[in-house]
């Protein structure tokens, strides 16, 4: 098992955000990603809303950045590890931008990017942004083969409800090939049919620990499987967030947790199917102390899981 990393404030969730994590800046981040990179950890992930309603703030929080300029910022602030969203709103953007924006990071950062889509669940959110949210599924849909026809073809061409392109050139195509890898993230039989069809990896976020085996075995059982998953991604605090970013307590998951209690726990994904997790942010004082803890993490608990 692999160990993305988990950058501080890069949101503000009730359920898991630190008090300390607000003072983190940009600059801060830079320096984490340099250190993240140092220490081995494979990845790093932005997670993306364009606009909160108040109605949310109290839990979702105001603080969420744009995935793809951030994930530019943090593959070009560094030389190897990967990037990706967790997730990226794949109906609130036309799909040639989002191809375009996917594959030019590819391109400028020799291949490190992966995209994790989800479809949305912040219903105002489509509604200030003037998408209409009922619709989001069948959107996804052809976004995804738009986006997938633009990085593939030398001349691509779509006709769709939503989206539609002839006569057209594109490129940089992806550095990787066919194309980045796509995941999908979301719980729904309708994303996990989708995963089957298009990505190579699937990030859960209100799946159970114990249902994941019956959710990949779901997904590789479709007629329309491509045979390419190969990442589930479930985060180690998963758990602690539900439907609507509303709390959720888990008593396996909470402050000071032992080296053993961790490793017992992802070694239990491990065995679930879960090639990718994440330790949560801790209860530290300040950021300095999340250098040495993030050190800790790739130095005790990395090799014990690999």
């Amino acid at each position: 098992m692999r160990l993305g990393f988990a950058m501080p404030h890069l949101l503000r969730l009730k359920a898991t955000c630190q008090p300390w994590e607000a003072a983190v800046t940009g600059a801060d981040q830079t320096r984490l990603a340099r250190w993240a990179e140092k220490l081995g950890y494979a990845m790093i992930s932005v997670p993306e809303h364009h606009i909160i309603p108040k109605t949310h703030v109290d839990l979702s929080g105001p603080h969420h950045l744009s995935a793809y300029p951030t994930m530019a910022y943090l593959a070009g602030a560094t030389e190897k590890i990967r990037v990706n969203s967790c997730i990226a709103l794949l109906p609130l953007q036309h799909p040639a931008i989002t191809a375009k924006a996917l594959s030019s990071i590819d391109w400028m950062s020799s291949g490190r990017v992966s995209v994790t889509f989800g479809v949305g669940w912040l219903e105002e959110e489509f509604e200030t942004l003037g998408v209409p949210f009922r619709e989001r599924g069948a959107m996804s849909e052809e976004y995804i083969q738009a986006i997938i026809e633009l990085w593939t073809k030398e001349e691509p061409e779509f006709e769709g409800k939503y989206v539609s392109f002839r006569d057209v050139v594109f490129e940089p195509k992806p550095f990787q090939k066919p194309h980045l890898p796509v995941w999908f993230g979301g719980d729904a039989d309708a994303v996990l049919r989708r995963t089957a069809r298009y990505a190579s990896g699937w990030w859960p976020f209100l799946t159970r620990p114990e249902d994941i085996p019956a959710k990949i075995s779901f997904i590789k059982s479709q007629p329309d499987y491509s045979g390419k998953l190969t990442d589930v991604f479930y985060g180690f605090a998963t758990t602690r967030v539900g439907d609507g970013h509303v709390i959720q307590k888990d008593p396996r998951v909470r402050a000071g947790m032992t080296k053993q209690e961790i490793i017992d726990r992802l070694c239990w994904f491990k065995e679930l199917g879960v090639t990718m997790s994440s330790v949560p942010i801790p209860s530290v004082s300040h950021l300095e102390e999340y250098f040495d803890y993030t050190q800790w993490v790739a130095e005790e608990i990395a090799p014990a899981i690999a």
